[in-house]
């Protein structure tokens, strides 16, 4: 249905027909290049990509000779509410919640900058900031939201202090992330709330975290009947659960009771990778978050004790990553940067590179990212009927995947829904 712009004047004009003319074509499933490609794109999809050359009438044409098409990035864990201003993880967790709603838009526009044309966010992001960037009020990627995300009282989603008994936890943005609930009653309700106000999916904490003052890495969190409950109600809308969990001993409660991705799992060992592939789980790991906030020059951002839990689960994160990739787990992109350290979403590419392929590397922030939305039809690969997010590199990412991490050198252009959001290349200006 046509929107009547009187009403909504942000509605953006209708779309331009564009034919990209012997383009490299990077093939995000399989790791290779077409080379000399034309790729139509129309109404928001991707309509023609062919060998041979296109000829149609009222087109726009781009010689993109020497330049590499890629399908737009998917980062798979995201928090767009935790957004820069503050300088501690506490200052920001206990910030006022509308200065977040602010902020928010800044940070939705340096992603999609970066070349991420899809995020997922894992707790806090609502429906109105996914409905305002669907509907071209300001720029940002594509959202998957979970809503807020559960957590058991005393778990990595309480974050109040050891003598606040009210409540978790008033009007701070850590209250619009974060919902507390115990025993099967609370849990069923919850996740009806949360797929009743729009999510995407449920986002649960299954065991302790680093950025939570009172629990350690290792405590379990739920029960089985809990945990089972939620996933219950996800399974009833045709949606599913994902489990914040490090620990084997987590991520095997978290599987047995339905649940059919996991956030980090840092300590992951080979058996519970083993038992993740047999039952399709998909692995989210987010190396550069723990990476980020050992680094000297934010030496003030964690207290001691969170510090300390950061080092436990930072030296096993590569090894992690290996031997999910080894047991044929699949893995997706993420990098679950808070405040002032979204910076560095894309330094997440040259951590992976250390222990996997580019191709690898690629697909888990395009095919695999896109699977895990359940949208593997839509997104993720530069294939007739796909929505037309596209990005355009002046060098092969397949031959230096951190090429991703200095845009302003490679990115010449990022294209999101057959719109170009954003372009430093003057064959190509930006339609909006």
């Amino acid at each position: 249905m046509k929107v009547d712009p009187r009403i909504r004047p942000w509605t953006r004009k209708d779309r331009r027909v564009y034919v990209f003319k012997n383009a490299n074509i990077v093939n995000s499933n399989d790791g290779t290049v077409s080379v000399g490609t034309d790729v139509m794109i129309s109404d928001g999809k991707i309509k023609a990509v062919s060998s041979t050359t296109i000829n149609e009438p009222d087109v726009i044409e781009i010689d993109a000779e020497g330049m590499y098409l890629c399908p737009g990035l998917i980062d798979c864990h995201v928090h767009l509410s935790f957004t820069p201003g503050t300088s501690t993880v506490t200052s920001l967790f206990s910030s006022d919640a509308r200065e977040s709603y602010f902020r928010q838009p800044y940070v939705c526009s340096q992603m999609l900058k970066k070349g991420f044309t899809s995020v997922r966010d894992t707790a806090g992001a609502t429906f109105a900031l996914k409905e305002a960037i669907a509907e071209g009020v300001f720029p940002g990627p594509r959202l998957f939201i979970s809503g807020k995300a559960l957590s058991q009282t005393g778990g990595h989603g309480d974050f109040r202090a050891r003598h606040e008994h009210d409540n978790c936890c008033g009007g701070r943005v850590s209250s619009q992330c974060l919902q507390l609930c115990d025993g099967v009653p609370e849990c069923l309700k919850a996740a009806r709330q949360e797929l009743r106000i729009g999510a995407d999916f449920i986002k649960i904490m299954a065991g302790g975290g680093v950025a939570s003052p009172f629990d350690a890495i290792p405590d379990l969190q739920f029960t089985p009947e809990e945990i089972k409950a939620i996933t219950t109600v996800a399974g009833n809308r045709n949606t599913y659960v994902t489990a914040h969990a490090y620990t084997p001993t987590a991520i095997k409660m978290a599987i047995e009771n339905g649940v059919t991705c996991i956030e980090h799992g840092n300590n992951i060992d080979e058996e519970t990778a083993t038992l993740m592939a047999q039952n399709d789980v998909f692995l989210v790991p987010t190396l550069v978050t723990y990476s980020e906030m050992a680094e000297t020059s934010w030496s003030d951002f964690l207290p001691s004790g969170m510090s300390e839990k950061n080092a436990e689960v930072l030296q096993d994160g590569l090894k992690s990553l290996l031997v999910a990739h080894k047991a044929g787990v699949v893995i997706c992109f993420g990098t679950d940067l808070l405040g002032p350290l979204v910076a560095a979403q894309t330094k997440e590419f040259a951590l992976r590179a250390q222990v996997l392929s580019a191709a690898e590397i690629l697909k888990s922030a395009t095919v695999s990212a896109a699977k895990l939305v359940r949208h593997e039809e839509l997104l993720g690969q530069i294939k007739p009927g796909y929505f037309a997010d596209l990005l355009v590199l002046n060098t092969n990412p397949l031959e230096d995947i951190s090429v991703f991490d200095r845009p302003m050198e490679h990115l010449m252009a990022v294209i999101k829904d057959g719109r170009v959001e954003v372009s430093q290349w003057d064959r190509l200006p930006t339609d909006v």
